[in-house]
This record gives structure tokens, sequence and C-alpha cells, in this order.
């Protein structure tokens, strides 16, 4: 067995109805929290109103800076920087999907370092101790921002989308309560949900990943593919809500050590250039290519996926389930909602050009099992316009 470690601080709290304990948990770091979140979303109106009492209860002021927007720019960090200072924040809560959680630890690394969020990005050493405690509560179930060391944020200015990836902004504690997830719109279900499943699949297979992620991920994988058409059918059923908040939970956990891979990297760019597309709309748009370049050099591990996502591969040998799960995925996209490609996103050939010129600016492409060149990234984009 190779050599590995894996480093997970997050004190995760789990079950339906947990939120009840972000009061008691919240008063272990201090007096004053700052809760972000979206302003147009659930966790920006009554949900909101349901934490603030917990956290009154419990003897901590809140302050809420509800600027977030899908895809948060370093803009929105600035803002959200300036009233934690104002307020005097101990920690800040990250109250929302990923968008919200990722925002949150920017905010934190700013509002407690020189300079911007930006300045402390993942080719950077990143941010010190300095940075104020955080407490993630996820209303999705798929970003697994709750459990990584992870932010991403765009710079508008720049066109450029990029992330902080450091130990030092691991939320202290995640609180996953199913029971968050239940009024997420069928399309926000579906969009998370892959990103979970991707977040799985590409830790299991990443040339950083380890004998406990691939354990990790592929129980993930399992209860994903198992369970996310049940919610898109009904999303009421509560125990496959909470299976699908175990698993992203679990994505979290993997991609934290065992990281992402092609997708995800060219996945940020489609976001930086075409922030219209919701992230796991650019991972669904690409797998389908991702998957028949990437197979001939992961055949066990391909294997393994074609034959969770269909069970007649059973029977096959690995070179024979592995080539079939890229019609499993394709499949599962469907299944899903999630075939589509490039034109129906309104993501041009000029910007699809663009998008592979900077295909190599996040190293995650060298995680995949075959690495990609700019042309062959232009060739798998290309392909994807339309179906």
């Amino acid at each position: 067995m190779k050599n590995f470690t894996y480093y997970a601080p997050t004190e995760i709290f789990f079950g339906w109805g947990c939120l009840s304990q972000i009061g008691d948990i919240a008063a272990r770091y201090g007096k004053k929290a700052l809760v972000v979140t979206g302003h147009s979303s659930p966790s920006g109106g009554g949900l909101y109103e349901q934490v603030n009492k917990f956290l009154t209860n419990a003897g901590v002021e809140s302050c809420r800076f509800d600027g977030v927007i899908p895809n948060p720019t370093t803009d929105v960090v600035t803002m959200g920087a300036e009233v934690a200072k104002a307020f005097g924040a101990h920690m800040v809560i990250g109250l929302g999907g990923g968008s919200s959680m990722d925002a949150a630890k920017a905010i934190a690394v700013e509002a407690s370092h020189p300079g911007t969020a930006w300045d402390y990005l993942h080719y950077t050493s990143g941010p010190t101790e300095k940075t104020l405690p955080i407490i993630a509560v996820g209303t999705t179930a798929g970003t697994g921002s709750q459990t990584t060391p992870c932010a991403v944020i765009t710079n508008t200015a720049k066109k450029d989308k990029s992330a902080i990836w450091h130990r030092n902004i691991f939320p202290r504690a995640a609180i996953v309560d199913p029971e968050l997830t239940v009024t997420m719109p069928k399309d926000v279900t579906a969009q998370t949900g892959f990103d979970a499943f991707c977040h799985n699949f590409e830790s299991y297979i990443s040339a950083g990943t380890n004998p406990l992620v691939e354990t990790i991920a592929l129980e993930g994988i399992r209860i994903i593919a198992e369970n996310l058409p049940k919610v898109l059918a009904d999303g009421g059923d509560a125990g496959a809500r909470s299976k699908m908040a175990w698993a992203d939970t679990l994505g979290g956990m993997a991609i934290a050590s065992g990281g992402v891979s092609l997708p995800h990297g060219l996945g940020m760019q489609i976001g930086g250039f075409c922030p219209h597309v919701s992230h796991g709309q650019s991972l669904a748009v690409f797998y389908p290519e991702f998957t028949r370049f990437t197979w001939p050099k992961a055949v066990k591990k391909f294997a393994a996926l074609g034959r969770i996502l269909d069970a007649a591969l059973l029977h096959e040998n690995d070179e024979k389930a592995a080539e079939a799960s890229c019609n499993a995925i394709d499949g599962f996209l469907k299944k899903i909602g999630l075939w589509t490609d490039f034109k129906s996103l309104n993501v041009s050939t000029e910007e699809i050009r663009i998008i592979a010129d900077h295909g190599q600016v996040l190293g995650d492409y060298k995680n995949n099992p075959r690495i990609a060149s700019i042309e062959e990234m232009y060739g798998m984009l290309i392909r994807c316009y339309e179906r």
C-alpha cells in the first residue's frame, strides 16, 4: 500500500433536525457571528431567522450578510469582509449552498488578513491561523464545501475563477441537516447531486487518491447512483434526502485529500468565462467526453463505476465494463435531466476556444489518469457543443 496522510479536522453534526445545535456549537468560538447567505435563497429569509433564534438563545449575537450570488465574486467577498470587521465578528457561519459556504470561508480570510482573499489563492502560502473560525451549514447536497479546505471565488475583472485551498479554511464544524434540503428545486437537486457524484468519482481516480479516499468515494458513488433519481422523483423522500446529504459529505471528505481531476479544472474555467452556467451543468456537459478520453488509462476503476450504474456489467470483464461505463454515465445524466450541450447552455464556439486555452491554469488536470493537452481539451469541449 502507498504511504499517505489524511487530514479531516471538521467536526460533523449529522442528522434530521440537527440545525438546532448551532447555538451551542457557535458559542464555543465567541459571542459574535457573521451569518453569510444569499439574498433570495431560502437561507436568506426564514431559515436565517431560525438560525438567529438558536444563536440568540445560546448567547451569540448575529449579523447577516446576504450579498452572496452564485459563483461568488471577489467584490462580494470584500463587501462581506467589511461587514465582518465592522461588526467585530468572532466567527463566520456559511448558511446555504456551496456559494454561501465558499464565500464564508473567503470572508473569514479577508476579514482577518491584509489585502484581499484573492491574495491567498492555492498557489500562494495561503491564509494563516488568524483566519476566523468557520461553521458551515449546507442547504444543498452536492458541493461538499462543509468538509473541504477549499473556497472557490471569481475575479470578474480578470474573468478568472480560482480557489483558496488551505487547511486553515477547513470549517471547524459542519452541520449536515438533510431536512434543510427538502425545499431545493428539482434542477438544483440534480445539479448539486451530480456535483457530489463527480467529487466522489474524480477523487477515486485521482493521482492523489489513497485507500481511505477510495473507500469513501466508492460508497458515495453507490449512494448517489441509487438515491439521486429517488429524490428527483419525490423531493419529500426523507430517507433518500438523508442519504444524499451523507454522500455529499463523503464527497467533500474525499476531495479534501484526493483532489478532483480534469472535469473540475475545466468546469471552473467554464464557470469563470460563462457564469450563467452552473457548476453542475459545466460538469454534466463535459462528462461524456471526459469518460471516453480517460477510461483506457483507469480500466479497473471505470469498470467499478460501470458495475455500480449498470448491474448487467457485473458479468463482463474489466475492459468491457470500463468501456461500457461511458454509456452508463450517459444514461445516468439522461435519467437525472442533465443531458445537455454547450449550444443549449448558450456557450459559443468562440468561448469554448477561450475556455480550452485556459484549461491548464488550474492543476486539477494533472490528477487525471490521462493528462490532456490544450488541443485535446479543445477537441473534447468542441464535441460537446451540440449533441
